[in-house]
């Protein structure tokens, strides 16, 4: 049997923060994007925050308002990701079998760790060394399968261990709200509201026929997670790729002399590098612009994104803000080039319908630019397009616009 482990790293954003700062132990802290540039979000809060009633994705107005007393903290996703992968290489003294989900979770294999001991004593080691080694603590879920793992580690905050066995995962999983079960977001929930589908209980003992029918294959595959049927492989470390970031640039065949020509070729790199990204399942957080102008001298810009992404136009805006922050126009823009890194590998907690329509609208938005591509006769993927391109951007600055805007 399997023995899976789901570890999710508590408060990560506000514990790295207490961390850092002694003082705001045992204070209500909480962590927000800028005030300006987020319209004072709240990105993540400590336990005592959290008990306070504050939650992710309430403004910073809301917060302050019901605990006058929070402390708010400011992003440093550098930080973050230093003590993400001082994490993720105490997973590796476990197994090789380590699979990121995001910046502060991992699903971990150790069915062929058992000279370790069992997976929850194997899930108790790692809280316990996290904890002595870098002050974090984490909860873990220990299963058969990897989305039973993720609703343990759930189930019960913080630093703790749930263990979901085949013998109780009918008592412990099928109770719990369908919105609980991975993938399940509010588009989800909704569509199951419809159908009379509160629990996970509830879908699992719906009929097969009637979900493949009416919700397609989505249907079947969450019918599949909450009957256990989940037979999904957590990544091997050696077979994923070490990539650190992906980029595109290009030295422009005509001097660029407005910001919409450098918008248009800003967001067609950043096209190539959303492709290449997704087909190799990889999401990224920090996005860089650089910049040469006519007489040869470049300079590099970065900012970090709120989550992580491999949507062109998430980059792509990003880039053309670096550049309007950061490019006074003493001189006609020569080349550009758009990378973006601190990548992640793996799901991402999306809900799984609005990824599905989001795919959907991408697949024909590639047809769309392959048409283009076809009738203007140019390559936009390695921009051989000495010709083309000068016309279209002075003819139709905002083309590219609608290669890349779903």
């Amino acid at each position: 049997m399997r023995k899976i482990l789901h570890i999710d790293l508590n408060s990560f954003y506000a514990s790295v923060e207490c961390l850092l700062d002694e003082s705001l132990f045992g204070k209500p802290v909480a962590v927000s994007g800028s005030v300006s540039n987020r319209h004072g979000v709240i990105l993540a809060k400590n336990q005592i925050a959290k008990e306070l009633g504050i939650k992710t994705g309430m403004t910073v107005y809301e917060a302050k308002k019901l605990a006058p007393d929070l402390i708010l903290r400011e992003t440093h996703h550098n930080l973050y990701i230093k003590y993400s992968k001082a994490v993720k290489a105490i997973f590796f003294e476990y197994t090789d079998y380590v699979e990121s989900f995001g910046i502060d979770e991992a699903w971990l294999d150790v069915t062929h760790s058992h000279l370790l001991g069992d997976g929850k004593t194997i899930a108790d080691k790692i809280r316990k060394e996290v904890k002595e080694e870098l002050g974090l603590t984490c909860s873990v879920g220990v299963s058969f399968n990897k989305v039973f793992a993720k609703l343990g580690s759930d189930m019960k905050k913080p630093n703790a261990t749930v263990l979901i066995s085949r013998d109780n995962y009918k008592d412990k999983v099928w109770p719990l709200p369908v919105s609980d079960l991975l993938y399940v977001g509010r588009a989800t929930t909704k569509k199951f509201e419809k159908s009379n589908i509160k629990t996970i209980g509830d879908l699992a003992n719906t009929s097969l026929k009637y979900l493949k029918l009416t919700l397609g294959k989505v249907g079947e595959e969450l019918w599949k997670f909450a009957n256990g049927l989940d037979d999904r492989e957590v990544s091997f470390a050696s077979d994923m790729e070490k990539i650190k970031s992906f980029g595109n640039s290009t030295t422009c065949p005509i001097d660029l002399i407005t910001n919409e020509q450098v918008k248009s070729v800003i967001y067609m790199l950043a096209e190539s590098v959303a492709e290449r990204m997704t087909k190799k399942g990889y999401y990224g957080l920090t996005v860089s612009l650089w910049v040469k102008d006519t007489n040869l001298v470049s300079f590099e810009r970065q900012a970090m994104l709120d989550i992580p992404t491999n949507v062109s136009m998430d980059i792509g805006s990003l880039a053309y803000k670096l550049f309007l922050e950061n490019y006074g126009w003493h001189l006609n823009v020569r080349a550009i080039g758009v990378r973006i890194g601190s990548l992640t590998q793996g799901d991402i907690q999306y809900d799984l319908f609005s990824r599905v329509e989001h795919l959907e609208k991408n697949q024909k938005l590639e047809r769309t630019i392959e048409n283009l591509r076809g009738r203007f006769g140019f390559k936009i993927d390695n921009f051989s397009f000495v010709i083309i391109f000068p016309l279209l951007i002075i003819l139709y600055p905002n083309l590219p616009l609608r290669f890349s805007i779903v």
